[in-house]
């Protein structure tokens, strides 16, 4: 009777697994700030990407760690580089899963910022046509999906243009639309060793107090053509989840981001907690608050526990 008269399902189809991808071979590297995640080589992440599809689970998305860095970020749009490597990859054995590309620049910069720097400020502007050569060239890879976390003013249209002038008309835009500057993404940081070298990213991520900002970035984002908003993080903004659903028919994403993985992961490390109750609940509130696709470290563990 519980289970007729239930209001909220978790189920695998609502799950992408976000994949790390480092230079070399044969590496499947567990990650010191992430309990039970691993850094991968292109090979290792094909293993990966077929066992997350054999669960159920419908799409990963890609991040990557290159082989260089410049002021510019020029190695994420490398086609020699280990993300638009692992997408095509992926692409070949895996062709029926979900690849979805994160577009910024943090990862590939000598400063750690997300876009281009000028005595320590960002260049919002000069930085859109940069975001638009990595997404073309994640498209290129073979990318399903392109997802701007980069949080610049104007990106989205910018990338839709691009794409729809390279051909690349059929791949969707899954936007960071409202995207804070949280506390709670320090371990994905170190994972991928993107940490600014100095200041912080507050200039262009939002303010944790604002709840209407995130809907005057969500409606720009979807003024200039993404096909689906995303919140990040995820806990600690269910009510802008729950009202961004309320306000708007585009799907609903949230990001389960490395810090509230990474708590889970030491609670139960320590005895302190039921993991696996404790993260079907908070699966739930997400799905209870609106999201429709949740992006999660926790997708591996809850498929094989749905299967149960």
């Amino acid at each position: 009777m519980r289970d007729l008269v239930r209001e909220t399902t978790l189920d695998v189809t609502d799950l992408i697994y976000p994949l790390f991808i480092v230079p070399g071979e044969g590496i499947k590297k567990e990650i010191d700030t992430l309990p039970g995640q691993y850094h991968l080589s292109v090979d290792e992440a094909v293993k990966m990407a077929q066992e997350v599809y054999d669960l159920g689970i419908l799409g990963v998305e890609i991040f990557g760690i290159p082989t260089y860095k410049d002021e510019q970020g020029s190695s994420a749009w490398d086609m020699s580089q280990p993300v638009q490597q692992a997408i095509k990859a992926i692409r070949a054995a895996v062709p029926n899963l979900l690849v979805v590309a994160d577009v910024c620049l943090c990862q590939y910069t000598t400063t750690g910022h997300c876009g281009m720097i000028d005595d320590h400020e960002i260049l919002n502007d000069e930085t859109l046509p940069l975001l638009c050569k990595v997404a073309v060239s994640q498209a290129e890879a073979g990318a399903h999906m392109v997802a701007p976390s980069d949080m610049m003013d104007g990106r989205v249209g910018a990338i839709r243009e691009a794409l729809d002038a390279a051909g690349y008309t059929n791949v969707s835009i899954m936007s960071y639309a409202a995207k804070y500057a949280s506390a709670y993404y320090g371990p994905f940081r170190g994972a991928v060793n993107s940490a600014p070298k100095f200041g912080d990213r507050k200039s262009y991520q939002m303010d944790p107090a604002n709840r209407l900002e995130a809907f005057r970035e969500i409606e720009l984002d979807i003024a200039e053509g993404a096909d689906i908003i995303m919140i990040k993080p995820a806990l600690s903004y269910l009510d802008i989840v729950r009202e961004t659903r309320d306000r708007y028919e585009l799907p609903v994403a949230v990001y389960n981001v490395s810090g509230e993985y990474a708590m889970v992961k030491s609670a139960a490390a320590a005895g302190l907690i039921d993991e696996e109750r404790l993260v079907m609940e908070t699966m739930l509130s997400m799905k209870r608050a609106g999201a429709k696709i949740i992006i999660t470290y926790h997708a591996i563990d809850i498929a094989k526990w749905l299967q149960k």
